[in-house]
């Protein structure tokens, strides 16, 4: 396995953007290619090809180079993170790991799983972070397809999330197969929930106290259940601007302006891959975080109809995508997605 890329450190001097983002500008070279590129995302040409794009942001060195919006939007626009939130749900965890509250490698409790003998109770939160539990959900987002996750978030299972995605039987044996699945990351949040006794508002308190806040992120709306577990698999709106912020903590190493907010080594937990089953979709995992969009090294949030917080360390980058891109469009989408980034390469 290849070594993971070192997270470079903000630059001596600079400011964090808890308040604002430091601006900085791109050689004219660079402005043109970057340009074009972008108008071609923005065009009647590029909604063809990936979709509605509604933002980019691209941050490096710590500092706003560039920022595009469709028309009608702007800095103060909200956007569906869809499983994007998958990625908060993670930096979550992060800090009950760092709390001592929790501790991956332990079975992870769930009352569905309580009976003695069921197998379902030796699933860890590890593997459960990593897609590999082995329990069974259909994870596809056509309704004449058998969806699991349409029905939890919308259907039967949308009063308590959790409590339907951990009363699936097991498919695999824990740690055999990969397997993405809102429903996993459902049953974490309400792990983390029931870990500090707290739901619903007072768990949105605990996000915002521990995480947005001192991110200057001043956007985020999660939404929660009938159960009030945070929907971790698909709600938390906010800006683009405020999704580069969780992007920058990650490429940051889990430190904010001298804070460390995820314990040490939890970010590179993310990025390092897990096992996968040939031909398994999508491309390599982490721990709730995918690998590679913006090349070697890079790991990045995505979410349904192609919203995306990509963190490049080699390049000291954080790129974010929001818009609306049909399923035909995916693999259009990731291409322009690692194309754009590759220009900075150039």
């Amino acid at each position: 396995m290849s070594p993971l890329p070192p997270l470079p450190q903000q630059p001596a001097g600079l400011a964090w953007p808890t308040d604002a983002w430091p601006t900085g500008a791109l050689a004219a070279a660079d402005r043109r290619r970057v340009d074009d590129a972008l108008d071609r995302a923005f065009s009647p040409q590029g909604l063809a090809e990936i979709g509605e794009t509604h933002a980019v942001v691209v941050v490096r060195g710590g500092r706003l180079l560039v920022e595009r919006y469709a028309e009608g939007m702007g800095p103060e626009t909200t956007h569906p993170s869809w499983s994007k939130a998958k990625s908060i749900t993670h930096a979550l965890t992060g800090m009950l790991v760092g709390d001592g509250l929790i501790d991956i490698h332990a079975p992870a409790a769930a009352p569905e799983w309580s009976a003695p003998g069921d197998p379902r109770g030796a699933i860890t939160l590890d593997q459960l972070l990593r897609m590999s539990s082995g329990l069974t959900f259909n994870e596809v987002y056509v309704p004449d397809q058998g969806s699991d996750v349409i029905e939890m978030l919308f259907g039967a299972g949308k009063t308590d999330v959790a409590a339907f995605a951990a009363s699936f039987p097991p498919a695999h044996a824990p740690d055999t197969h990969f397997s993405y699945s809102s429903g996993t990351t459902n049953i974490v949040s309400r792990l983390l929930a029931e870990t500090i006794g707290a739901k619903g508002a007072a768990f949105e308190a605990f996000m915002r106290t521990r995480l947005f806040d001192p991110l200057g992120m001043r956007s985020p709306q999660p939404k929660f259940d009938g159960a009030g577990t945070f929907i971790g698999s698909s709600f938390c709106y906010a800006t683009a601007q405020d999704f580069a912020r969780f992007g920058l903590l990650y490429l940051r190493d889990g430190i904010w302006d001298g804070r460390r907010l995820l314990p040490e080594g939890w970010v590179d937990y993310a990025r390092t891959a897990t096992f996968q089953q040939a031909g398994a979709p999508d491309g390599p995992y982490g721990a709730h975080w995918w690998l590679g969009v913006g090349g070697p090294g890079s790991f990045s949030a995505n979410g349904f109809e192609g919203q995306f917080t990509v963190v490049v360390p080699d390049l000291d980058m954080v790129v974010v995508r929001h818009g609306r891109s049909p399923l035909e469009a995916k693999d259009r989408l990731a291409a322009w997605m690692g194309d754009f980034i590759a220009g900075f390469r150039r």
